[in-house]
């Protein structure tokens, strides 16, 4: 049974980062999956309906969806929505650790761009670790 992260999971916008919108969208799915505020089976608004909730265009919404579908991360069911996938994402190791690098990469450089030192964004995201693990 599907758990309801609706009311705890809320995209939101930065149209000062530089990041295109589509991209925002992917990272903010991709991050509440990793956070476990998203989980297989909870189900994400309509593409009409978060671009009503956004102000953006549906073909941005719907961008975002397809890359992720086709990445293995959503599934779309006809006339019933679009869900998370209780699917395992499988990446080649060299394609993992290439992915990891960029985004390692492209934090410190949005954090540097905002004033913050490298200390800053680790202690930062070592605030994100559950208690047991820190």
């Amino acid at each position: 049974m599907a758990r309801n992260h609706q009311a705890a999971f809320q995209f939101s916008l930065d149209l000062h980062t530089g990041v295109p919108v589509y991209r925002q969208l992917i990272d903010q799915v991709r991050a509440g999956v990793a956070s476990g505020s998203l989980a297989a089976g909870d189900q994400l608004p309509t593409v009409r309906q978060l671009a009503v909730d956004l102000e953006i265009n549906p073909n941005t919404v719907m961008r975002a969806y397809r890359e992720l579908e086709l990445g293995g991360m959503l599934e779309t069911h006809q006339g019933t929505g679009t869900f998370i996938s209780g699917k395992k994402i499988e990446k080649k190791s060299a394609e993992r650790d290439r992915q990891l690098s960029q985004m390692a990469s492209e934090a410190a450089a949005r954090a540097g761009a905002s004033g913050f030192t490298l200390e800053d964004l680790i202690d930062r995201l070592r605030e994100l670790l559950p208690a047991q693990r820190r």
